[in-house]
């Protein structure tokens, strides 16, 4: 995620306003924009898979905007993207495998650093993974908040969905955002929890762990980019939990790196450290890669390809 995109999404004055106007020992949570764009980030690259050749037809993909039907999180709006691979004139019959992307415009961005959907088309045709489905969800948005342009309204309801650590938005995913991607694609989804990947970036990184903790029968794997495993809504708490609670089911991919976020809140790269030492200790099945970049997409994205085959490899 670039400063661009991050400002773009206002995400720089969900820090700012946290503790507004206010410094301690000099520092700020506003200082997460220095782990936005650095320098360490300059090595990575999009993976190879992220640019398909010729032969790899391209899925389709629908959108559905001001998606407003969640009980779950009432009075919300939010943009939810449907990718459907492109099978040619091949009778595919069986089930589908699942991938859920939180910040979905950020992963679905065909010309970001993670470009999801040429990265499936890729593994999918070469038959290096079985056909998937992509479910690309953005935060919700109060359209009150946002008729009267409400930043901090608006940029709370992120914090509310992702950060919160409870089991609310793996209800909100289970219950009614993937029933209504079925209604649209009219295609079998495994039941198989090891047939799903739930994946996101920072705040949508700790929300795709915590669904998956909450709902493991549900959610069998993990991608966890730069998550936030700090003090915001209590995510701090997940190193400790994961030593002290009787495994669980589940797969998990953790990235960060040495210039990820430093700030108020937390070490974004102590966190995640911390938390890799805890599924070690606990004898989960996890990997973690902890490189020279910031708090952005850029080393999940040379990674991507790589990581879908950790969990769904057929060669």
């Amino acid at each position: 995620m670039d400063i661009e995109t991050y400002q773009g999404h206002g995400l720089h004055l969900v820090f700012n306003d946290e503790y507004p106007n206010k410094k301690v020992n000099g520092r700020s949570n506003s200082e997460i924009l220095d782990s936005l764009d650095t320098s360490g980030d300059v090595q990575y690259h999009p993976c190879p898979e992220a640019y398909p050749g010729e032969e790899a037809p391209a899925g389709n993909v629908q959108r559905f905007k001001n998606w407003s039907e969640s009980a779950v999180y009432p009075n919300t709006e939010r943009t939810i993207s449907i990718y459907v691979p492109n099978l040619e004139s091949s009778a595919y019959s069986g089930e589908y495998k699942l991938m859920v992307f939180q910040d979905g415009d950020g992963y679905l961005n065909r010309e970001g650093p993670i470009r999801a959907t040429k990265v499936l088309d890729t593994l999918i045709h070469n038959r290096e993974i079985e056909p998937t489905i992509g479910l690309f969800v953005n935060p919700g948005v109060s359209p009150k908040a946002l008729a009267g342009a409400d930043d901090r309204q608006i940029l709370g309801q992120r914090s509310i969905e992702y950060d919160t650590c409870n089991g609310r938005y793996a209800k909100f995913l289970i219950d009614e955002v993937v029933p209504f991607m079925e209604s649209k694609i009219g295609l079998p989804i495994s039941k198989n929890a090891k047939d799903k990947i739930i994946c996101g970036i920072s705040s949508g990184g700790i929300c795709a762990f915590n669904a998956a903790w909450h709902e493991p029968a549900y959610f069998g794997n993990v991608i966890s980019h730069c998550g936030s495993f700090t003090n915001i809504r209590g995510g701090n708490q997940f190193q400790y939990l994961v030593r002290s609670t009787e495994r669980k089911g589940i797969k998990v991919f953790l990235q960060s790196g040495e210039m990820d976020a430093d700030i108020i809140l937390g070490s974004w790269p102590l966190a995640n450290q911390t938390l890799a030492s805890a599924l070690d200790y606990a004898g989960y099945d996890f990997r973690f890669e902890f490189g020279t970049g910031g708090h952005s997409l850029r080393h999940g994205g040379a990674l991507f390809a790589e990581t879908i085959r950790w969990f769904w490899g057929n060669r």
